[in-house]
Order: C-alpha cells, then structure tokens, then sequence
C-alpha cells in the first residue's frame, strides 16, 4: 500500500522548482530539494525545516509549534508544524515553503 500524507499534493506543487522528491520516512514522508530535507509531512500535519531567522519567525505565528514525527518523539530539530492558518492559506504557505526550501538549498555544499 502506497502511503500519501493528505498534504501531499498541496506540498509538491508548492515546491516545484526546487529538484524535490519525497520518499517515506517512519510514519510520514520526507520532502527534499537535491540532497537536503527540509519538509515532512505526517497525515495533515506539516512541518517546514528554517534558519534561525525564519524559526523565530514562524514559531511567532498563531497555532504554530516544533515539530514532531509523531507525539512521543522529541521535536525535530529547526522544524516548525505550520498552523492551519497558513497550510489553508496557499500563496502563505507557498511563501514559508520557499523560505524552507531556499534555506536547505544555501546548505548544500557544492
């Protein structure tokens, strides 16, 4: 059986542009650009990998909160679980999937 996170689609087709593929992980799927991830998505849930600017930043939002593979993990490091507001909000999550996405691309080592 295939598994597809209920965000999956809304997520692939914010990315587009970056060189990302997904590919399943524990209990939900890993978004990549290249060979950095910096998205994973569990059900609904998705949570967006930042620098510390933009961290600080969307942790500010309302609903948002670190992130979490599953509730008994520890959070994931840089990884915010965006709220509600901004996954049903498309040109706002387009914008913080870009900054995700932009962010693990400045880390790659060429």
């Amino acid at each position: 059986m295939v598994y597809r996170p209920l965000r999956y689609e809304q997520m692939m087709k914010a990315a587009e542009g970056f060189d990302i593929r997904a590919r399943r992980m524990f209990n939900g799927m890993g978004v990549y650009t290249g060979e950095k991830m910096f998205a994973f998505l569990v059900d609904e849930e998705i949570g967006l990998k930042f620098g510390p600017g933009d961290y600080e930043e969307a942790m500010k939002l309302p609903g948002a909160d670190v992130f979490r593979a599953d509730p008994q993990s520890d959070p994931m490091t840089g990884y915010v679980r965006m709220p509600k507001s901004i996954l049903d909000n498309y040109e706002s999550f387009l914008s913080w999937v870009h900054r995700s996405a932009n962010y693990a691309q400045s880390r790659c080592v060429n």
